[in-house]
């Protein structure tokens, strides 16, 4: 599970929050900025777009690694990029060759490129490659194009690309317009554009399909459905399986090459064990190899190196069981987590003293480790939009028995908080106090809510017995659910002394003041920059802080715990007693969690419908009229640092040196010609 933006980050993103060597050098790297000079401050911005802000990051503690380690880390990045084409095709049928197609556009037409509609195809380029296709990252509607049908044709036709039929068409047409269709009374599946399924199946025949799978020990349930695409042919219902020589075959292949070698220079027993899992999973398929592996990864926490790869999360499928593929290479910082490691160290205090019922609590919190890390490189699912903070594995009966790891991405949120600010927080503050608040303690605040949402949240409460995996029980809201049940722990306890008494905060009052405030200005009024008017609320982390923050702000109603202020013709939320709206969170965690343990799909429903899905259009137009002033992009996102290997003369890597790519076209262009595994549609 990964945090993809907490509630002070998500408003502070988008406020922003050579010599000649004796050593070979791999000719195949993209042109980079060295940023040799240690003195100068590191520019953390590369260029800004449509919504969108394109940030670099660095890597701390590189140096330190041994070149061992920093092979380790250059092989799991390698593999991890080699997977890359499987995220774009897995996001919708027609990406990949909509993408080659455009991209032999970009680089090879020599007319005007001074106009406007070129222009506007540069920038529809780069939000398709920041998407990772054709449909918005976060929103999953269709991406627009600014220019129009018949100039694409001549583009075309001057640079001899073949781009036609369907795939031509549906940039311009309304088909397809919904990467994932959550709404509530249609097909989810034969309404969502992702290409998990094949063309006339249903929401009805995926359910009948999983309905009739059984695991070999139900108490250790496999995850069906996460690596495969569901097909009908002849009308019977199959599954087309991610593996080598299967689905996805040739580009699996190259990941596990560089598995492999990355395998040879593992820093333990454990991590090589692991890898071999990994392996031995993506050339089988086998789901039971699948959970084998997640079970050897959870306990290898030794070492100064970790990754996360495969199909893992599954947000993109709109019944929540296939993982998109993602990857993501980090170094351990281990000053800030042993500073942090003291939440992991308490997991079991924080679960007994919940204001759940007894018998959703876990009576042996098991094998929560929690690391602040620097990340190294990101591909699919992750980059160039990555989380902030991932907590796995996933499968519940793993948690319970094992254990799980949580990790936040220290360097990531770094760079967000270095990035600069457009001033936004000013505008929608209700007043001094709650600035003053925000700019003394926000940080801090989201630090602790991304570790306590990741740590304590997602490993806490269990599931009644016989009560089936939340996919199969609360079906399309179980993600949100989830990320909120897990925001509602982070809330409850960050207004709480047992921070202080910890040595985590100074002021354990201020600190949760600061987070509320932040949070229910985020959830009621700042993500809202984020839909055109008239949209409902579809993706689950925005549904979450919508429903967590309206479900409190109505029962508080009749004590004032929240007070909705117009001044000036402008909307503000003012929290009059911290001490009540605690309850209310610690309230509503209650029944979230036992909605998740009873399975009730029912509560879930009227929740999520009633609280998270519809938005008050006077407040939504007013808060997009305030907008206007501001430059900054709503969303942002990242360019890798690129490893460059150095080699001598018998090709063994001798040095293993970090720079900064030149541009975001420049390293998406690299991508593409380096990692492109896959043909035509599949």
């Amino acid at each position: 599970m990964k945090l993809k933006m907490m509630f002070g980050i998500a408003l502070a993103m988008s406020l922003t929050y050579s010599c000649k060597n004796e050593s070979k050098t791999n000719t195949d790297a993209q042109t980079t900025v060295a940023y040799k000079d240690k003195t100068a401050p590191f520019d953390y911005n590369v260029e800004q777009f449509a919504d969108i802000k394109i940030l670099r990051y660095q890597i701390p503690g590189w140096e330190n690694l041994t070149l061992k380690e920093q092979k380790l880390v250059y092989y799991l990045t390698q593999a991890g990029l080699a997977g890359r084409d499987i995220m774009w095709d897995q996001n919708y049928r027609h990406n990949l060759q909509i993408r080659r197609a455009l991209e032999t556009i970009y680089t090879t037409y020599d007319g005007d490129k001074s106009s406007d509609d070129w222009k506007n195809f540069e920038t529809y380029l780069k939000r398709v490659w920041f998407s990772n296709g054709i449909h918005h990252h976060y929103s999953n509607d269709k991406i627009q194009p600014e220019f129009s049908q018949d100039y694409l044709k001549t583009l075309v036709s001057e640079t001899n690309v073949t781009l036609e039929g369907e795939a031509f068409n549906v940039i311009f047409n309304d088909k397809d317009a919904k990467k994932v269709n959550q709404a509530k009374g249609v097909d989810n599946v034969a309404q969502s554009a992702v290409n998990f399924y094949g063309p006339n199946v249903t929401t009805a025949d995926v359910e009948k399909f999983y309905k009739n799978k059984k695991s070999p020990n139900p108490d250790k349930p496999l995850s069906y459905g996460l690596n495969s695409k569901l097909v009908k042919e002849n009308g019977v219902v199959k599954e087309l399986v991610y593996k080598s020589g299967g689905l996805y075959g040739s580009a699996i292949d190259e990941v596990v090459k560089w598995l492999e070698l990355a395998k040879g220079v593992a820093e333990n027993k454990a991590q090589v064990d692991a890898l071999g899992l990994l392996i031995e999973y993506y050339k089988t398929g086998d789901l039971q190899t699948w959970d084998d592996y997640n079970v050897a990864w959870t306990a290898a926490t030794e070492g100064n190196v970790d990754y996360i790869n495969s199909f893992i999360e599954v947000y993109n499928d709109p019944l929540g069981y296939r993982g998109s593929y993602e990857s993501i290479v980090q170094i351990n910082d281990f000053d800030m987590s042993q500073k942090m490691k003291v939440l992991s160290d308490n997991a079991q205090w924080f679960e007994d003293n919940s204001p759940l019922m007894d018998a959703h609590k876990k009576k042996n919190v098991v094998g929560v480790t929690y690391k602040v890390v620097n990340v190294a490189g990101e591909a699919g699912d992750a980059s160039p939009s990555t989380p902030i903070g991932v907590n796995l594995p996933n499968a519940n009966w793993i948690r319970a028995a094992v254990g799980s790891k949580s990790v936040s991405l220290g360097n990531i949120i770094n760079a967000y908080n270095n990035a600069g600010s457009s001033g936004r927080l000013k505008e929608f503050v209700h007043d001094e106090e709650e600035l003053k608040l925000e700019e003394q303690y926000g940080q801090i605040a989201d630090k602790l809510h991304t570790a306590l949402h990741e740590v304590i949240g997602h490993a806490s409460g269990q599931l009644n017995p016989g009560v089936g995996e939340t996919k199969e029980t609360l079906k399309t809201y179980a993600s949100t659910l989830e990320e909120g049940r897990a925001d509602l722990v982070g809330l409850y306890y960050l207004y709480n002394p047992k921070l202080q008494e910890l040595g985590l905060v100074d002021d354990w009052k201020k600190v949760g003041m600061a987070a509320y405030d932040g949070y229910i200005r985020n959830g009621l009024m700042t993500q809202l920059i984020r839909l055109n008017l008239g949209d409902d609320v579809e993706e689950s982390h925005m549904r979450n802080r919508q429903w967590v923050s309206a479900w409190v702000f109505e029962k508080g109603q009749k004590d004032n715990v929240i007070e909705k202020v117009s001044r000036d013709g402008k909307t503000y939320y003012n929290i009059n007693d911290y001490d009540k709206l605690h309850a209310l969170f610690g309230q509503l965690l209650r029944e979230t969690q036992r909605i998740k343990s009873e399975g009730d799909y029912k509560a879930v429903e009227a929740l999520v419908e009633d609280y998270g899905v519809k938005v008050d259009q006077t407040v939504h137009a007013e808060v997009l009229k305030r907008n206007e002033q501001f430059t900054g992009a709503p969303y942002s996102g990242f360019v890798n640092p690129v490893l460059v290997p150095e080699m001598d003369d018998n090709g063994e890597i001798t040095a293993i040196k970090v720079t900064q790519p030149e541009s975001f076209p420049t390293q998406m262009l690299e991508y593409s010609k380096k990692y492109s595994f896959l043909k035509g549609n599949n």
